[in-house]
């Protein structure tokens, strides 16, 4: 068990709200490194693991914003971001600081930011990659963004959450940094599921083709995680096609601003309105992989390849 470095932080109540996949492994390591921790979440019984683990259970967000010293909130989208912040700042404390983890563009942090700053209230960007799996052992990568003495006055805690803690720069460095990673992640899935049903139809051990990608120049993080999840057949990344369309309408708009051509991001985009229109905006990110899997049906299925990752 790790606990929070000495200093001011030693003491600080954190208020985490939005309990989702990411959110509870995130507010479940603060609980797990001594922080005190107060949760809340539409759906109070994905909170019941972390009371179970010392974390206390507020009523509403606004009753959670008032008990503690900092709030964070992760989220599923920049509206409900938005909502839940306005609900909370006259609630906050003096000198409270709002820590937000959710996946934003670079103008919504600004606007958002402002929006705080209006109340007294300075915010800290704080988008997360990694993947789910991670996150519930405490080591995601933490992109941080914002004013330096912000950032260590978090430090303890983003060391409670995470492994690696890069200090982006201003608020709205994050969140360019955020949407090329998780442009590269999707990137990567559709090159493994390509690579893989190469390996299929060309007659060779899945399984095998699966080690000895991991083991070439070829490989990459997503291979390893989510190619072996695609072999399962459970596709379960705990992250859907949803969000992989909001991540990538992200990336294309940056390409657009910064006059960069994204021609992979472009196809791979495609790829995922085609995933969305078969499966649902609901199906897990990895599905893409099905789509080869049903225009040539032939599915990419091996033995001994995990459902979740853990």
């Amino acid at each position: 068990m790790r606990h929070p470095r000495g200093g001011q932080g030693d003491n600080m109540h954190y208020g985490y709200i939005g309990l989702g996949n990411l959110g509870a492994a995130c507010a479940g390591c603060l609980v797990k490194a001594g922080f005190k921790v107060t949760v809340y979440d539409l759906n109070p019984k994905l909170a019941e693991p972390l009371v179970a683990m010392g974390a206390t259970l507020a009523k509403s967000a606004e009753d959670l914003a008032g008990a503690v010293d900092h709030v964070i909130t992760c989220l599923p989208s920049p509206a409900v971001s938005e909502r839940v912040l306005r609900n909370i700042l006259p609630r906050m404390k003096k000198g409270a600081s709002w820590v937000e983890m959710s996946t934003l563009g670079r103008d919504e942090v600004l606007t958002l930011a402002a929006v705080a700053a209006e109340s007294g209230v300075r915010m800290l960007e704080l988008p997360v990659t990694g993947g789910v799996h991670l996150a519930y052992q405490g080591k995601i990568t933490m992109l941080a963004g914002g004013d330096k003495d912000l950032f260590d006055l978090h430090h303890g805690a983003m060391e409670a959450m995470g492994d690696r803690i890069f200090h982006m720069g201003p608020l709205g460095s994050s969140s360019i940094i955020k949407v090329i990673t998780n442009m590269l992640a999707f990137i990567h899935l559709k090159a493994t599921s390509e690579a893989l049903m190469l390996a299929k139809r060309g007659g060779l051990d899945l399984g095998q083709a699966w080690h000895a990608i991991a083991a070439s120049s070829g490989n990459s993080f997503v291979h390893e995680t989510e190619g072996a999840l695609i072999l399962n057949g459970s596709y379960d990344i705990a992250f859907n096609v949803d969000l992989a369309l909001k991540d990538l309408g992200f990336a294309l708009g940056f390409g657009k601003e910064f006059g960069v051509p994204l021609d992979l991001a472009s196809m791979t985009n495609q790829t995922y309105i085609a995933a969305k229109a078969a499966y649902g905006g609901e199906a897990q990110s990895p599905m893409i992989a099905k789509l080869l899997e049903d225009l040539l049906d032939t599915d990419l299925r091996a033995p001994g390849f995990p459902a979740r990752l853990e």
